[in-house]
């Protein structure tokens, strides 16, 4: 049944009619480090969050998850984009897969570039740390990098929304002591690929990784209306997390974390860190 629901939500979604390619400004020759992300409605961050990202790739492949905003106009005309990949309709059914289909063909296009490493983000997440050069220096052995992803958090004193134009970096005052360690960079070898439902990560990586680097990311405190849309998504969208979404709306501001533990600085909050 997985691979009946793989071939009709990701293999048959992949294919061409239902997107268009806009090249961009940027090429990049073979060896290089190429950038990918995926985005919808992010009009606000993505200035900001592609010239963040262009201090860690030498050129940036985007997928548009057909966004109504400017979100479009502002990747293909920022001079470090590649290419924009335009999903030409907004699937809201089976979105647990969609996700998938859409790393899966932003992943296939990256390739096609030759690249010697791809770095995945989110266009709310900002890095702390030269991952540059480590790419650059990596050696053979090393075939990923996992990066500690930090959620920030409003609070009662910072909840101001965060305005377009703002940078995102430091935008808030406050961490969870939680921390994912995500694959956020891999060397894109033969075996690699998007296979899983709600995959954020690539299966296939060979390893070994690396851990280092750090992540503050802002999913959570953007702004009061941003969570209570977030929780919408989730509860609408992924059955398996709904109950935990459900719980979370109309709680935006934080006094701790959603897991129950103390906030902290950014400066603090990694000599506190707790993996999850």
């Amino acid at each position: 049944m997985r691979d009946l629901d793989y071939t009709i939500n990701v293999s048959l979604r992949n294919l061409r009619p239902f997107f268009r390619v806009i090249r961009g400004a940027r090429t990049v020759p073979a060896g290089s480090i190429v950038g990918m992300i995926r985005l919808r409605n992010e009009q606000d961050l993505l200035q900001d969050t592609l010239d963040h990202l262009s201090g860690i790739v030498d050129g940036i492949v985007v997928f548009d998850d057909a966004s109504t905003d400017r979100s479009r106009e502002i990747a293909v005309g920022h001079p470090h984009v590649i290419e924009v990949i335009v999903n030409r309709h907004w699937r809201r059914r089976n979105r647990i897969w969609e996700e998938t289909a859409n790393r899966r063909i932003l992943y296939a296009r990256a390739k096609r570039h030759w690249p010697a490493w791809v770095f995945y983000s989110d266009a709310d997440e900002r890095f702390v740390g030269d991952i540059r050069s480590f790419l650059q220096n990596a050696g053979p052995e090393v075939h990923g990098l996992r990066v500690n992803l930090f959620d920030a958090y409003m609070t009662p004193e910072d909840h101001a929304p965060h305005r377009e134009g703002q940078p995102l970096l430091d935008f808030r005052s406050s961490f969870g002591p939680e921390q994912r360690r995500i694959l956020m960079a891999w060397r894109p070898e033969a075996s690699v690929d998007f296979t899983t439902r709600d995959a954020r990560e690539p299966q296939g990586v060979p390893g070994p990784f690396v851990d280092r680097f750090e992540c503050q990311h802002y999913g959570k405190a953007l702004s009061e209306a941003q969570w209570e849309e977030t929780c919408r998504y989730y509860v609408d969208n992924f059955p398996v997390y709904r109950d935990k979404w459900l719980a979370r709306m109309g709680k935006a501001l934080h006094t701790e974390s959603d897991f129950g533990t103390p906030l902290y600085s950014w400066v603090d909050v990694t000599s506190h860190a707790v993996d999850i």
